[in-house]
């Protein structure tokens, strides 16, 4: 239900009717998040047959958790939706999460990105190079999409560049749940995986992760083929569109606020402290379920064994209760307990690497692109349902020189 006056969607369809699925959410996502905070922390939701709406940093943050109440291996979706292999470790929990997690966690530590840092201000160079003479763009298609991508792809799992584009856009379906497609991408991407890795074993070992998951030994005895895609699958669909859409919503943050970046111009040190703030305000990982092992009580209200549980990250990082003047862009705020990357045993293994690349792209962009506006009659929609990103960011800004030459 939408508010007459307003056109926002009202108290009455956050307190009882909260359709995560719903355009007219992904279109205002942050006002009705907030309007639900106001209402009720611990909401119930009479679509899908019925689900809980979590929007409080406290509960939020407890949910994520306890999984031993609230469990990722009875269902992360809502409605439930199976796919064709299940993606490791998110669905499963301890202890047997946490054996896969550390097969993943070992390639993407602090000391390992560290070593991409060139590669990866050289890409993202390059692609500033292929549209920066010419003082447009659509940023989503020509920078926010293509970096994660040929990033990940290229440094991480050595896999042949030219899938890039194939392989993104199965991933960004696999992501909608809410799609048609989305079922049968799932199943693309698990097949280019197992491609992969049968290259990879005649081409021999590159002490990556790759490798390490494919000889993963999981409690006493090898991996399934099954689930060695399955743990693959898991970095795939969290490093792309995930970090996509981040790019894409800073974006959108700098040309409606230009101060940001002057102020960065002005001071390259914030940097560090700006990509926190974006990953608060605008982090693309906006929410997942949990379902309930057993009857609980959260919020001041009971829930019963195999009800679903929806915890919103993008609510929780605008609390006030835990951030002061929540909606406001700071670059001085010092305690930022965000939780952009998730919590608990499930929190993002790849917040590192999306940090660097988040900042890379920030440093570059802060340098070269100067006067940055989105193009008049910008429209901006959004695909959004537990990842949310912009569809395009037409931008204009100052013509500027290539690094390299043409050609």
């Amino acid at each position: 239900m939408t508010d007459a006056a307003t056109g926002q969607l009202d108290a009455e369809w956050v307190e009882h009717h909260f359709d995560h699925l719903s355009p007219e959410l992904a279109r205002d996502l942050h006002p009705t998040l907030a309007l639900a905070r106001s209402r009720c922390l611990v909401a119930h939701s009479d679509q899908y047959d019925g689900f809980w709406v979590v929007t409080g940093y406290e509960d939020v943050l407890r949910v994520a958790q306890d999984w031993e109440t609230f469990s990722s291996e009875l269902g992360i979706t809502v409605p439930h939706t199976p796919t064709p292999m299940k993606i490791l470790p998110v669905t499963i929990d301890p202890p047997l999460q946490r054996t896969f997690k550390r097969l993943i966690n070992t390639h993407f530590r602090p000391v390992v990105v560290v070593e991409w840092e060139q590669q990866t201000r050289a890409l993202v160079n390059r692609l500033i190079d292929g549209f920066v003479e010419a003082g447009e763009c659509d940023f989503m298609t020509e920078f926010a999409r293509p970096l994660p991508g040929l990033a990940f792809f290229d440094m991480a799992l050595h896999a042949p560049a030219e899938d890039l584009e194939m392989v993104n856009h199965w991933a960004t379906l696999a992501s909608l749940s809410h799609l048609e497609e989305s079922r049968e991408s799932h199943g693309k991407l698990a097949a280019w995986i197992g491609a992969l890795m049968a290259k990879r074993r005649e081409e021999g070992p590159r002490g990556d992760v790759v490798d390490a998951v494919m000889n993963a030994d999981i409690e006493g005895r090898p991996i399934t083929p099954a689930e060695a895609v399955g743990t693959v699958q898991l970095l795939v669909l969290g490093g792309l569109e995930t970090t996509a859409g981040a790019l894409g919503m800073s974006m959108i943050r700098f040309c409606r606020h230009p101060e940001i970046l002057a102020r960065l111009r002005e001071n390259p040190e914030l940097i560090p402290d700006a990509v926190e703030e974006l990953l608060r305000l605008d982090g693309s990982f906006i929410c997942i379920a949990r379902t309930a092992r057993h009857d609980t009580e959260l919020g001041g209200r009971q829930i019963k064994a195999g009800e679903r549980v929806l915890i919103y990250w993008a609510s929780a990082n605008r609390d006030e209760s835990e951030f002061d003047n929540a909606d406001t862009f700071d670059l001085d705020r010092g305690r930022n307990r965000h939780i952009a990357f998730g919590a608990g045993p499930h929190r993002c293994a790849g917040s590192n690497l999306a940090r660097m690349n988040l900042r890379i792209a920030l440093e570059e962009i802060v340098t070269r692109l100067v006067d940055v506006r989105l193009q008049p009659g910008a429209d901006i929609d959004y695909h959004s349902t537990f990842n949310r990103a912009p569809q395009s960011v037409p931008i204009t800004f100052t013509p500027g020189p290539r690094l390299t030459p043409a050609g």
